[in-house]
């Protein structure tokens, strides 16, 4: 008997390192494919990604012209997911998104109505400036992006798998800007700030794109594909320390909590859909790099990306200058101590 389980053990095991190594070689031929077009922005590449991979949505921030749109339609390509992407305009109305019935009628006279999918029915949606709409059109995407079906008119539609939205924001400074609700801000896996490329990678963008011929990406793996890594990420396992890592990190971040730091600057804190996405994604950062089970560096690593759009400073802690990525740089500062 103990032989038998050894034995079934060795083998699992063999199936999951075999599993992981195939998963290895994919994301590598993706991120090929991604540096092909995207240069630099190492980071806001490997989050996207990290989020996809999870099987989450992102949120991209950063001002107008930094290649946000173009890294979304490339990974679209790269990932062989069907994409659709939406202007969000501050005239834009919820059916624009969702669908919308409209009436028939048949040579008889009789009149019924019928469901036309909006841009949403898609693997990857891309909502472009999505702080642009108002409150009331961002909301439409609430039921899609937690339950992955919408409802109209009574009716339940389900969306293709996988389902993901990318989405872009610009500053909440600059003109013309809705900030997103609380509740749609944690339907995201990530939040990845895209900042200015470094010298280099600015300098390859002028000698590439302003040629006669531009770099394109094509597919490195099929929508099926993504979803077989999906689930092979959530099967990879977590150790009682990395699990630890992920309370102690998210519950500090919540005032009441002991944190005295916290108590002072956060008026709220994460929620548990915090600690699920730290655990997806500490585990697909560890298959990016290589690894078969995530560590306690990578949970550090992400807390970022995955708290900074699930807290609120305090009036006081604004008015002294202070940024959420300090409060949170702090945690990780105190974690490590």
């Amino acid at each position: 008997m103990g032989v038998a389980n050894s034995l079934e053990t060795s083998l699992d095991e063999k199936t999951v390192i075999a599993a992981a190594e195939r998963a290895l070689a994919d994301i590598a031929a993706i991120r090929r494919e991604v540096a092909k077009v995207i240069f630099g922005q190492e980071s806001v590449v490997e989050h996207t990604l990290l989020a996809l991979l999870s099987g989450g949505h992102a949120l991209l921030v950063g001002v107008p012209g930094l290649a946000k749109t173009k890294l979304v339609t490339t990974l679209g390509t790269v990932l062989g997911l069907s994409a659709s992407r939406i202007q969000f305009t501050p005239d834009l109305m919820p059916s624009d998104i969702l669908g919308s019935e409209v009436m028939d009628q048949d040579e008889n006279g009789r009149r019924s109505f019928r469901f036309v999918p909006g841009p949403i029915f898609t693997q990857l949606l891309m909502a472009d400036e999505i702080n642009r709409a108002s409150p009331r059109t961002q909301s439409a995407l609430l039921q899609a992006m937690q339950e992955y079906h919408i409802t109209v008119a009574g009716a339940r539609n389900d969306l293709p798998k996988p389902f993901h939205v990318l989405a872009t924001q610009n500053p909440l400074e600059q003109e013309g800007t809705y900030p997103l609700p609380e509740a749609q801000l944690d339907r995201f896996l990530l939040q990845v700030d895209v900042n200015y490329p470094d010298l280099e990678a600015e300098r390859r963008i002028l000698l590439s794109t302003t040629g006669v011929r531009e770099a394109e990406a094509g597919a490195a793996i099929t929508a099926g594909r993504l979803e077989e890594i999906q689930m092979l990420i959530r099967q990879m396992p977590v150790s009682e320390t990395v699990l630890d890592a992920i309370l102690s990190l998210v519950r500090s971040a919540r005032p009441g909590h002991g944190v005295a730091s916290t108590d002072k600057h956060v008026a709220w804190g994460p929620g548990p859909r915090a600690g699920q996405a730290m655990m997806l994604c500490a585990r697909a950062r560890a298959l990016y790099d290589g690894r078969l089970a995530p560590s306690v560096d990578d949970v550090m690593a992400l807390a970022e990306p995955v708290l900074q759009h699930r807290m609120a400073l305090t009036f006081a802690a604004r008015a002294d200058g202070m940024s959420l990525r300090d409060v949170i740089a702090d945690l990780v500062r105190q974690a490590k101590n």
